[in-house]
């Protein structure tokens, strides 16, 4: 049928009515890149056929999802948008050749190849919206004597259909050649024992039939990709001898491609997903593209909900959160007992700012992976714009708790000599803001669920974690036992508030040292300029404020206002140079090797190799704006205790390192059931991982790798 299809389309294009886009070439002297279609127009509601075109020059190669002992998948991301809308970064792989050297063994594409993707089209009409415009970012790397990884960006835009297409690549073979290099489900039936040895069992199987073959495992780190595969052909049977790579065991499922080729060269690709005649599911491939641990496969709704508000309750102790927590406590105190109905009220409306920016959180996280991105839990704070923006906010936070100046406008709460509700919805939502770098016991689970599961269930689990969040605050507020036992209105209330000034100003540092992290010394540069200036806006409207309530509100309070206010603009504005500022080469990962000099970044390739060779590894998913991660690391992971027995038992630390966005850890988060960090997990030398909980202590640690 493939092979059919694949005819059908070139027949297409001979008789011309297949027609192709092509984009504007990125040479270099080893190859050329195009981003090409199968059509030069397009209509709504249409699946278009859209692929990375390589042309590799004589001598270079570029590889599949699995590029075998050494080398780097190619990552291709299209996007339409205008009369019609849509995204994909699934491609379809063809199959690819065997090269082998120096003892090596790729699986690699050679000379004129396409990496083809579906991208299935939405749009009610395209009459007067000037087509559909295909935008792609594609990486790959390419191979000769040296390898070079490569990057560009591509955009074609396409007619709508019932308008002139113009000329056309036509590229549409390119797209058939591909469709028939796919492979096809097996027709027969594929399984394996611990002895390595796969066998494809079906009618029309023999010598006469079979001459050759090979497999090629979709997932690294499971075979020996150079031993020799030794064949055994029957009649209605073939076998292939798989020698497992070093250190491991028979896993529960094997998946790839079998290439069977015939006395006269020609071959056939055929995709197999054998199963282990006797094996238990617990040795699964360490780097398989799954998700190997589905979050919510064994919870209910309501116990994921249980879990969700258990983690809402639990951030209000993170110290990202305690400081706003406290604040509102003292504003029911101020209020004292005659003030319930209004600390009643402000309780619930704090509740509505909290809720409504988790649904809204939720829902964009929602929209963003249903619109093919792979954003998770805090990822925001892989923005350095966005960090240097809470860092601000935060300062300026801390400054009006040290009564530089006061906040009139109903922003913030009782430490405001006017407040109101809408001063509470805001505090709740500044709440949600700074608690997302925190992962609390219980919220990955949920966090997962939410993000893997359908649209109602998701804002059900946010919902449940923010009144999770707000709930000690509607139980102050609530509970006349408790709102009484609160210590009388008096002086102490201004020491506290000033107190509290001091964790947002340690807030501060810690957000001004994650940026400079991300975007080197330039931007921490900018951020603590930006601070000062902020500083000197709050002060002259702090002095603007003590004038108004002495003299009134009179020119020169108006002129130093508007001048506070423009320097507070201009630092506003300044972030968007935060962006443009180059991303240096370090990560907290090279950062922390004083700490620990055994620690090596995470790859799967490296994940695959350290397995290969018997050895056990401790994975540790981490970010520097995670302040769970941070303070996992100083009170279990780094004390001497730990880092003896990692040195003891030869266990191999390996950090990923999730402060900027980075696909290969969020491929790996993802298929552990995780959206957000941290994430550890210890694979022993022998036997099968084990996934330890998000707040540790040493003892925790020491027991799962004593076993």
């Amino acid at each position: 049928m493939r092979q059919f299809v694949s005819l059908l389309l070139v027949i297409l294009w001979l008789g011309g009515t297949a027609h192709a886009a092509e984009s504007q070439a990125i040479t270099s002297e080893r190859d050329e890149a195009t981003l090409v279609t199968d059509r030069d127009a397009i209509g709504p509601d249409q699946i278009l056929h859209v692929g990375l075109r390589l042309k590799l020059k004589p001598g270079w190669h570029t590889y599949w999802v699995n590029p075998g002992d050494a080398g780097e998948a190619p990552v291709l991301k299209v996007q339409a948008s205008g009369g019609a809308e849509g995204a994909s970064d699934t491609i379809d792989w063809p199959t690819p050749v065997r090269l082998s050297e120096g003892g090596l063994m790729a699986y690699a594409y050679e000379g004129d190849v396409v990496l083809p993707e579906v991208l299935k089209l939405r749009g009610k009409s395209l009459q007067g919206k000037g087509g559909v415009t295909i935008k792609a970012h594609a990486e790959w790397l390419v191979c000769e004597n040296t390898c070079v990884p490569e990057e560009g960006e591509f955009t074609l835009v396409l007619p709508p259909a019932d308008a002139d297409p113009g000329p056309g690549a036509q590229a549409a073979p390119l797209f058939a050649k591909a469709e028939a290099a796919r492979p096809v489900p097996s027709p027969f039936a594929a399984s394996f024992g611990a002895d390595g040895i796969l066998t494809l069992s079906g009618a029309g199987l023999s010598a006469q039939s079979v001459h050759d073959a090979w497999f090629m495992p979709s997932a690294g780190g499971l075979i020996d990709h150079v031993a020799k595969q030794a064949l055994s052909v029957g009649d209605g049977h073939v076998s292939l001898k798989l020698t497992w790579a070093a250190g491991s065991k028979a896993p529960s499922t094997v998946a790839g491609i079998v290439v069977l080729q015939d006395a006269a060269g020609k071959t056939s690709s055929l995709w197999i997903d054998a199963k282990n005649s006797g094996a238990t599911p617990s040795a699964a491939t360490p780097s398989a593209p799954v998700a190997a641990h589905p979050a919510d496969a064994s919870y209910g709704l309501g116990m994921l909900l249980v879990f969700a508000f258990l983690g809402g309750l639990i951030l209000n102790l993170m110290p990202c959160v305690f400081p706003v927590l406290a604040m509102k406590a003292l504003s029911v105190a101020k209020m004292g007992a005659h003030g319930r109905r209004a600390a009643f009220h402000s309780a619930f409306a704090y509740t509505g700012g909290v809720m409504g920016t988790f649904a809204l959180l939720g829902l964009l996280l929602f929209g963003l992976r249903a619109a093919g991105s792979v954003a998770g839990w805090g990822f925001q704070f892989q923005s350095s714009v966005f960090v240097v923006g809470v860092g601000w906010l935060l300062f300026l936070m801390a400054l009006n708790l040290l009564g530089v100046f006061e906040i009139t406008t109903g922003l913030g709460q009782d430490v405001r000599p006017k407040t109101g509700l809408a001063g509470d919805v805001m505090t709740g939502a500044l709440a949600v803001v700074v608690a997302t770098p925190c992962t609390a016991p219980f919220m990955g689970v949920a966090i997962a669920a939410a993000l893997g599961g359908g649209a109602v269930s998701s804002l059900a689990i946010f919902l449940s974690m923010g009144l999770g969040l707000a709930f000690p605050y509607l139980l102050i507020a609530g509970v006349p036992g408790i709102a009484t036992r609160l210590p009388k209105p008096g002086n102490w209330m201004s020491i506290l508030r000033q107190f509290l000034a001091f964790p947002l100003l340690a807030t501060c540092v810690w957000l001004l040292w994650v940026a400079g992290l991300q975007r080197g010394p330039d931007v921490v540069g900018l951020a603590t300029g930006g601070a000062v200036a902020l500083g000197f806006a709050a002060w002259m409207y702090g002095l603007a404020q003590q004038r108004a309530m002495t003299e009134g509100v009179t020119r020169g309070v108006i002129v130093v206002r508007a001048i506070a206010i423009g320097v507070f603009a201009l630092v506003v504005a300044s972030l968007a140079r935060i962006d443009a500022a180059p991303a240096p080469h370090v990560s907290t990962a090279a950062m922390e090797q004083s700490a620990t000099s055994r620690s090596v970044p995470y790859s799967a390739e490296a994940l695959a190799k350290a397995r290969a060779q018997g050895r056990p590894v401790f994975i540790d998913m981490t970010a520097a704006w995670c302040i769970t991660c941070m303070v996992n690391e100083r009170v279990a992971l780094y004390t001497a205790d730990v880092q003896d027995a990692f040195h003891a038992h030869d266990i191999v630390y390996m950090k990923g390192d999730w402060t900027n966005r980075d696909q290969a850890i969020t491929d790996y988060l993802r298929a552990h059931g995780r959206d957000g960090v941290p994430l550890y997990v210890y694979y022993p030398s022998h036997g099968p991982e084990q996934v330890l909980p998000q707040i540790l202590t040493p003892g925790m640690v020491l027991s799962t790798i004593n076993g």
